[in-house]
Parts: structure tokens; C-alpha cells; sequence
């Protein structure tokens, strides 16, 4: 059987914990930071677990991890 390709833009995005928990940032800490205030630029700083809805879809493109 052939090896199995990972997903390369999912596996810049994702790492695990070290639960076997999937970790990602958060989005919105890019651009038009002025209009932010310093607590919501301080906590989208954090990463967080990825939601179970979608961890199984991040898995099958991350075969190996």
C-alpha cells in the first residue's frame, strides 16, 4: 500500500499536546490591531485545543502525527 501524504498547510497550523490533544492560535491578531483592545490581543495570543467536532477532520490530514 502506498504511504499516506500529510497535509502540509495542516501540519504548519498544527501540534499536538501532550494529552494526544490537538493545539491551534487563533485568528484575528494579524491586522487592524488598533481597533483591538490590549485584553483581546492578549488572549488571542494563547493557543487552544481544537474543537472534537472538528479534530477528526484535522487527523485524516495529519496521518503521521
Amino acid at each position: 500500500m502506498p504511504k499516506q501524504k500529510t497535509s502540509r498547510g495542516a501540519a504548519k497550523r498544527f501540534k499536538l499536546t501532550g494529552s494526544g490533544k490537538l493545539k491551534r492560535r487563533k485568528a484575528y491578531l494579524r491586522h487592524i490591531l488598533t481597533s483591538k483592545t490590549r485584553k483581546q490581543k492578549r488572549h488571542l495570543g494563547k493557543s487552544v485545543v481544537v474543537d472534537p467536532t472538528n479534530a477528526r477532520a484535522i487527523e485524516r490530514l495529519l496521518p503521521y502525527l
